[in-house]
């Protein structure tokens, strides 16, 4: 039987990679914070499964090489809400 480190591991490793999902959605998805996800996705993982790890590591560098871009959406989102409501 499995350590449950070792199957949320597994379980946000997978949810990633199928989804392309950022470290945020991750916690929001499984309940748990930030920090747990990052730990077990980038740390852990490599030691349960390290072709998972490789693709996870992927999706992860690609999220933070967009992540200025959708800061910049988010921001001029916030401004065009802000307008229509005056």
């Amino acid at each position: 039987m499995r350590d449950p480190v070792e199957e949320r591991a597994l379980e946000l490793g997978r949810f990633i990679a199928a989804n392309n999902a950022t470290v945020r959605a991750a916690a929001k998805q499984y309940g748990v914070s930030k920090s747990t996800v990052h730990t077990d996705v980038s740390r852990r993982l490599a030691f349960f499964d390290p072709l998972l790890h490789e693709r996870v590591c992927a999706v992860l560098a690609q999220n933070k090489a967009q992540r200025h871009i959708r800061g910049g959406q988010a921001t001029r989102r916030k401004y065009r809400a802000e307008e229509t409501n005056k």
